[in-house]
């Protein structure tokens, strides 16, 4: 059955919440808008980017910037001492306009095993991912990336990267509590908050196109850190 939220809460004591909130890839879109969410909500928040140089507007609202590589454990776990939860929303390009010759199979996977080593070191108990539509599974009991019809046979070694990854997590033996948020393929970046959204189990719920925006996204990520409802497990997230 879906779920519908509101947003569980809408702003806390500044420092207040577990110690803060480490988020992996703020400077891109996803990570931005949790950055902005968890900001607004009073969380005490580091950025960690691939160059910091290039983002001093995110420290423009008190969040602390660094620098940082998700497949480091040791990294990780410095930059996540001290917090009590960690997003984790890293590409390893921008958008499949740079095309995929250059991408590592490994990445999120490397990612993963990297994520769950460094929090556990550094005793961070709470991991919230941003996952890929292109895993969810159709009516039919297939895989979103698998159907030409619905999704880019080109676009398939990403998204095999990607699933590679939340397998990871779920073959993992780990103290971390994770859970793995899949949007929607339509997400929009001008998008409202509303505040609203649903939440589904591994498949595509619904009929005709489902989207969310960033900012709705970005308020399901920090609810789940907030008060986590989900455990281990892929959850989709939309409109």
């Amino acid at each position: 059955m879906d779920t519908v939220s509101a947003g569980r809460r809408e702003s806390l004591p500044e420092g207040d919440v577990m110690d803060g909130i480490v988020i992996f890839g703020a400077g891109g879109r996803a990570g931005r808008a949790a950055t902005a969410e968890a900001r607004a909500r009073g969380h005490r928040v580091t950025a960690v980017v691939r160059d910091p140089g290039k983002y001093g507007d995110l420290a423009a609202d008190g969040v602390s910037v660094v620098g940082g590589d998700v497949t480091d454990a040791r990294g990780i776990a410095l930059a996540a001492r001290g917090h009590g939860a960690a997003i984790h929303a890293v590409s390893p390009f921008t958008g499949p306009e740079q095309g995929f010759a250059a991408l590592d199979p490994e990445f999120f996977v490397k990612a993963a095993g990297a994520l769950l080593d460094g929090l556990a070191r550094a005793g961070v108990p709470r991991l919230v991912v941003v996952g890929l539509f292109a895993y969810l599974r159709t009516p039919g009991g297939g895989l979103v990336m698998d159907d030409p019809g619905q999704f880019p046979p080109e676009i398939r070694p990403f998204a095999r990267a990607h699933l590679a990854g939340l397998e990871r997590l779920r073959s993992a033996d780990t103290e971390v509590d994770w859970l793995v948020l899949t949007p929607p393929a339509l997400l929009d970046s001008a998008g409202p908050r509303t505040g609203r959204y649903r939440t589904g189990g591994e498949s595509v719920t619904g009929a005709g196109p489902l989207g969310l925006s960033y900012a709705d996204l970005a308020v399901a990520l920090i609810d789940e850190i907030e008060s986590p409802l989900h455990h281990r497990a892929q959850v989709s997230v939309f409109d």
